[in-house]
């Protein structure tokens, strides 16, 4: 058994620092433009080009890793996982909408427009949320 924290009420020490985000994906060029386009920054190919890094602005990274035979989550599945998601602010859900749209998303759960969130597959199938802040 570890001796508890000394100082108590307060978390322990973390043992890591999140360093990105890795979607896989059948074009990681496709993918890292398609985020690059909603969150900004510039996408950094490596030499073989099966792995871009972006780089968004507050120092995150988004990274995309080409997987041959990617097959993406199914959403909604009652019967299996999707994973994870990505929830991305916006000021303004209706403007971002038909910005992810152009862009290349596919609406999945967009019908309530009372709701303050709605949720879009990336062109990889990758589920995101927009949500209003």
């Amino acid at each position: 058994m570890t001796d508890p924290d000394p100082r108590p009420g307060t978390a322990p020490a973390p043992i890591a620092e999140l360093g990105a985000v890795v979607l896989d994906c059948p074009d990681p060029r496709a993918l890292a433009a398609f985020y690059a386009g909603i969150l900004g920054g510039t996408p950094d190919e490596d030499e073989e080009g099966a792995w871009f890094d972006l780089k968004l602005p507050g120092g995150r990274t988004l990274a995309f890793q080409e997987a041959p035979g990617h097959e993406p989550p199914k959403w909604p599945a009652p019967g299996g996982s999707q994973q994870f998601h990505l929830d991305l602010t916006v000021t303004d859900l209706d403007a971002a909408e038909k910005g992810v749209l152009a862009l290349g998303a596919r609406p999945l759960d967009t019908d309530d427009r009372a709701r303050t969130w709605r949720v879009y597959a990336d062109p990889a199938g990758h589920p995101f949320c927009l949500c209003a802040c």
